[in-house]
């Protein structure tokens, strides 16, 4: 097992054409995302073949080849913008006598140094250990130095066998632990379902500018950069919308191409705040040059997790960018909008969102004059709370007469709660002028 060193890496990058050229934007991504992780890129290698070597992925000759690299610049580390097989990664890093990485294992490195909660740890320590099983041959018990192999086997188990014991037992305990943290969001989500108040949930590809549009919309500091999965860790704002009251805005992790399945499945507590989201706002780079390609692998990640029937509002961020970057309301042959053009960095076009979202949770409203007694003021502060009162006198007997207008599902929610209360509601209420 080859220790990661403290300082930073020198690293040989490698693509591999199958089929279908790699363009630059794609390359790209790849130097940002070997960045991401810390590491420092000295040299690029591609190459093209129809199918991956079984041994090495790449063929003898390209090794051959990458070996050169690595003694010229003096590398410490190759990654590979591929998922390599558990053999291949051992093989490689037995022909280089070096690190080797796919892109798998690059993304749950940066995913690691992200995470900043409880919840976010768990999660990527359980993605990186489901990756980690397929290769226990390199070993594991390094990360359980206190433990130690000798003295926890048992009759006849080899060191292996050791290995997958204690990496399926901390796997278990990860997995209860992370069941205790979704039973506290299912909670939290059907507080808010029981207060009949919605979410709005930010997907996107990663450095979209889903955070930066967070903050400008919530006045909310949640950190924001541009590089990739600066955000890992899913944050809720109340946002109140003008005659409509308040929603909930989840901001959260982005996607991105050939994204490992095993940070799908570990984040399955994060993920439901989209998949029970009300509405879905695909934050997506306009000035991007890969716009249509990262549209689709949000979609892609989205139906892989059961969001793709929940109701999506496009929103092409970074018009500042653009040449002709004007913010605007596109609407689809029903009437209702279909995308928004807009930036989150200079403010331009978030009224045209703020409307939208209004008008998307638009309601029916219904307006009341209600009689309440002395003991109803809960009810009267509730009132105030969820809808608009007009006017708030104080009868004789020491109750109020209230002018109330409130969404139609909250008024029926009202009367729905107490058989008693609801008569003499609808007894006492009638229409306002």
């Amino acid at each position: 097992m080859f220790e990661r060193p403290a300082s930073g890496e020198r690293a040989v990058l490698m693509h591999l054409d199958m089929g279908v050229k790699a363009d630059r934007d794609e390359l790209d991504e790849f130097r940002l995302l070997a960045a991401a992780a810390g590491a420092e890129p000295v040299a690029v290698v591609r190459g093209s073949r129809r199918t991956p070597d079984r041994r090495l992925f790449v063929g003898r000759g390209k090794a051959e080849e990458i070996k050169a690299v690595i003694a010229a610049e003096e590398a410490e580390l190759v990654i590979f913008n591929h998922s390599l097989s558990p053999s291949q990664e051992r093989n490689l890093e037995r022909e280089f006598q070096c690190r080797v990485v796919d892109r798998t294992g690059l993304i749950l490195d940066i995913f690691a140094q992200r995470a900043r909660t409880f919840e976010g740890k768990l999660q990527v320590e359980l993605a990186q250990l489901r990756h980690l099983s397929t290769r226990l041959v390199r070993g594991w018990t390094h990360l359980e130095r206190q433990k130690g192999g000798i003295g926890l086997r048992g009759p006849g188990e080899t060191q292996l066998e050791t290995d997958r014991r204690l990496l399926g037992k901390r796997i278990s305990l990860l997995k209860q632990r992370l069941e205790k943290v979704d039973t506290q969001r299912n909670q939290g989500r059907k507080a808010r379902r029981k207060a009949l108040t919605p979410t709005v949930s930010l997907v996107g590809y990663t450095n979209a500018g889903k955070s930066t549009l967070f903050n400008r919309i919530t006045q909310s500091g949640v950190y924001a950069a541009d590089q990739l999965f600066a955000t890992l860790d899913p944050t809720l704002r109340r946002l109140e919308l003008p005659g409509e009251g308040a929603v909930v805005l989840a901001d959260t992790v982005g996607f991105i191409s050939h994204l490992p399945h095993e940070l799908v499945a570990a984040f399955r507590s994060t993920l439901q705040e989209t998949v029970s989201a009300g509405l879905l706002l695909h934050v997506i780079d306009a000035a991007g040059p890969q716009r249509a390609v990262c549209i689709a692998e949000v979609n892609d990640v989205l139906g892989q997790i059961g969001a793709s029937e929940v109701p999506q509002i496009e929103i092409y961020n970074k018009i500042d960018l653009l040449d002709e970057g004007v913010p605007r309301v596109e609407r689809g042959e029903d009437g209702r909008v279909k995308r928004i053009w807009l930036s989150a960095a200079t403010g331009q076009g978030i009224g045209l969102l703020i409307d939208a979202l209004a008008e998307f949770f638009h309601q029916e409203h219904v307006r009341r004059v209600m009689r309440l007694g002395p003991a109803d003021g809960r009810l009267r502060a509730r009132l105030f709370e969820l809808g608009r009162v007009f006017s708030d006198q104080v009868m004789d007997n020491g109750g109020w007469e209230m002018d109330v207008e409130l969404p139609l599902r909250h008024f029926e929610r009202l009367i729905g709660r107490d058989e008693a209360l609801a008569k003499r509601l609808l007894a006492t209420g009638r229409q306002a002028p």
